[in-house]
């Protein structure tokens, strides 16, 4: 099985997932080019990067969800098939409609970058099931327009749904309700503000991170 990086202009975490699956993981990623149409036959996910596709030009992902092979990523996704945004990624699936609400600047106003406490809410799903339910870890942060906002009916929804996965401690843009990170309603697409791919290895600082790739890899594997 094969693990689909999406590259687009400006993305500059593409790299750091690559290694993640390939060193840590051993498992077979290969970068998928944004003006490719399909995605090859035999990808187990798809992961999106973070960076700053496009520039962040008119607003954070909302060009990149233009991009031609993102149709073959809504098909994807839609078959039930795992769907990973960290950063600049999840901003892209919440404009390609992949995931609710969406992300705005910072309350502050300022990029942040720094070690971030989270809780873990939801340990029921394939990108979460290493954790325990309520555990605190640690994952660091690198945004400007991490803002996570959706209006009182799509709150309520995500509540019930179980759907946020992620919160922070202490909150470091704004976020309503903390929220770090969410999956949609069938699960099987994520998005994170949060950067588990640099928190991969001790040299790095620290493993939590690791564990939310082995999370849906081991899933994947199990349904093989």
């Amino acid at each position: 099985m094969k693990y689909a990086v999406i590259r687009f202009p400006g993305s500059n975490c593409d790299w750091d997932m690559f290694y993640v699956l390939r060193d840590q993981l051993h498992v077979e990623p290969i970068f998928v080019d944004y003006r490719e149409t399909e995605l090859p036959e035999d990808v187990a996910a798809v992961l999106v990067p973070g960076g700053f596709s496009y520039g962040d030009y008119l607003r954070s992902g909302a060009i990149a969800r233009f991009a031609p092979i993102m149709t073959d990523v809504k098909r994807f996704a839609g078959e039930g098939k795992p769907v990973l945004g960290i950063c600049n990624g999840f901003q892209i699936l919440t404009e390609a409609r992949l995931l609710p609400g969406g992300l705005r600047k910072n309350q502050h106003l300022e990029f942040v970058c720094q070690q971030q406490e989270l809780f873990v809410q939801n340990n029921q799903t394939a990108f979460s099931n290493q954790f325990e339910q309520g555990e605190k870890v640690m994952m660091p942060v690198a945004h400007g327009d991490g803002n996570y906002y959706c209006d009182e009916a799509t709150l309520h929804q995500l509540k019930d749904n179980h759907q946020i996965v992620l919160t922070y401690s202490e909150n470091p843009n704004g976020s309503i309700d903390d929220i770090a990170g969410i999956v949609n309603e069938q699960g099987n697409v994520m998005g994170m503000m949060p950067h588990p791919e640099r928190a991969s290895e001790d040299i790095l600082g620290g493993t939590d991170g690791l564990r939310l790739f082995q999370s849906f890899v081991e899933n994947q594997q199990l349904q093989k």
